[in-house]
């Protein structure tokens, strides 16, 4: 249990042995590790009573290592300014009011043209190779651009892994390579703090990833201020994340000199950059990850891949991916959204962690109810309880998206315009229910996160942009044939998927690729 992203690998398995919560015990403090999805959703619901564990840079160094990942992801979010992930009580209560309502329905048809925009690009490019290893880095390219233009309104062109990207100002690889050097070298960031990285005695990589904190800032600064003009001047500013949040910056009732943010209705400036930080530290490697993941589980499965591109050419027939329209195609895609809740099921890039505090707390676990003592550090293990065959059945561990769709008999086949008539069965997505859910992909209860749907309209338009035309399966190695190469390629997911900043494939090029036209 010492090493990160055990229980990655474990699934389950500790508590069939050890019961639905169990404690590791240790002289710095108590852990409880919980698989039970009323306690789990008891314990959402009472954010007072189980609040997020204070942040602490040195804790990153803690002996538990989900504490350690848990603490240095708080802290790395902290970097730019409070934000909607870290603060508590009345803060996250405006935090989180002003964040939701950035996340509406016309960021979400932004979100699904760009989406398809860019994986339009990327098959045109995978399909000319004849293989393809850079499937995690492409990914976070697009995810990368679905970003920009949903939180800066800049739309940049996709380009692959292996082709020369020009250093011209309208390129993205400025604000890009910024962002990933802050997200992979986090550790310097957090002990040192973004000041001391300047430091000239420094090794240069400390000082590169300064240079890099400035650069995102300059990004967020120039969107931030070009906000600010448009609205002072009475001009429509354009719709994404940003000018939300530059609205809800200028509502505030009380500016007066001194005045603290918990007596404002909007947001401070600083709170505006440390909540876009938060969401292209979500959106980008989040979200990048989880889809990297996906299409090489899909390139598992030819069936599913089949399965969802028949939804997918029902629904847009006649229609080209890039001119379909996000209110006529995307509720109509439940198989698609399968894949979507199906990957984050079994693999989910983060989970969350909760305290007592300094009181004693109660819980019910089963039919018991327990006193927790305080300061008892709580883990709900989410690899375990997307995958107790309780919830879940017998085949819990396998990649199965039709769980989530279930026949919808009394939608009959009918021709409509935003609907045209299929010949594929009328079908819904199996949402899981509200209270008491073994599924918390995106967290639950009252601090859910503000961007699911945003993470499933892009996912989804990755994939009708990647399968409505095209099919993919791995590359197979000497005396390998296609079944053979498929359990491979299944068994690399299973093994080598582990924990970084976030949960991702630790060695995404051994996945290799062959895309063909249907």
């Amino acid at each position: 249990f010492n090493w990160r992203g055990w229980e990655i690998w474990d699934r389950y398995r500790a508590h069939q042995q050890l019961g639905d919560a169990f404690f590791f015990v240790t002289p710095g403090k108590n852990y409880l590790l919980l698989c039970d999805a009323d306690a789990v959703w008891n314990i959402l619901q009472r954010p007072t009573d189980f609040p997020a564990p204070p942040e602490a840079t040195g804790k990153i160094f803690a002996h538990l290592p989900l504490e350690a990942t848990y603490q240095g992801i708080l802290e790395m979010l902290n970097v730019f300014g409070p934000n909607v992930g870290t603060t508590e009580g009345t803060q996250w209560q405006r935090h989180r009011r002003i964040t939701a309502s950035s996340f509406n329905e016309h960021v979400n048809r932004r979100v699904w043209t760009d989406s398809i925009l860019q994986s339009t690009s990327l098959i045109r490019y995978w399909s000319l190779k004849p293989s393809v290893n850079s499937v995690a880095v492409d990914t976070r390219t697009v995810s990368l651009h679905v970003m920009s233009s949903a939180i800066f309104g800049k739309v940049y062109p996709f380009r692959g892994a292996d082709e020369v990207i020009s250093s011209t100002k309208e390129d993205s690889s400025s604000y890009g390579r910024s962002l990933k050097i802050i997200l992979d070298r986090c550790i310097p960031l957090l002990v040192l703090g973004r000041k001391n990285l300047s430091k000239p005695w420094l090794p240069r990589g400390f000082r590169e990833l300064y240079q890099a904190t400035l650069v995102f800032q300059e990004h967020m600064t120039e969107a931030y201020e070009g906000g600010k003009r448009a609205m002072m001047s009475n001009d429509k500013p354009e719709t994404n994340l940003m000018t939300s949040l530059v609205r809800a910056s200028l509502a505030s009732v009380d500016q007066k000199p001194g005045t603290t943010a918990s007596h404002q209705e909007g947001l401070t400036e600083e709170e505006v950059y440390g909540n876009v930080f938060v969401f292209n530290f979500a959106g980008h490697d989040a979200t990048a990850n989880s889809i990297a993941i996906g299409v090489c589980l899909l390139a598992t499965r030819p069936d599913v891949q089949d399965w969802i591109a028949e939804e997918i050419n029902a629904v847009l027939a006649g229609v080209e991916s890039t001119a379909s329209s996000y209110e006529a195609a995307f509720p109509h895609l439940p198989r698609c959204l399968a894949v979507v809740f199906e990957t984050v099921r079994l693999y989910t890039a983060v989970a969350i962690a909760k305290t007592t505090g300094p009181k004693p707390q109660q819980l019910k676990i089963g039919t018991d109810t327990v006193l927790l003592p305080p300061n008892t550090f709580i883990l709900p293990n989410y690899s375990a309880l997307h995958t107790h065959p309780r919830y879940w059945g017998p085949d819990s561990l396998e990649f199965e998206p039709s769980r989530w769709v279930i026949p919808d008999p009394d939608v009959p086949k009918t021709t409509n315009d935003s609907h045209p008539a299929s010949s594929h069965p009328k079908e819904h997505l199996k949402e899981p229910p509200i209270r008491n859910s073994p599924f918390v992909g995106w967290s639950g209860g009252v601090r859910n996160c503000p961007g699911r749907k945003f993470s499933q309209v892009e996912f989804v338009g990755v994939l009708v942009g990647l399968f409505r035309d095209f099919k993919v399966k791995p590359v197979p190695l000497k005396g390998e044939d296609d079944e053979m190469a498929r359990a491979r390629l299944l068994n690399q997911i299973r093994t080598d998927t582990g924990m970084k900043l976030l949960l991702q494939m630790l060695h995404p090029e051994r996945a290799v690729l062959e895309w063909k036209r249907r």
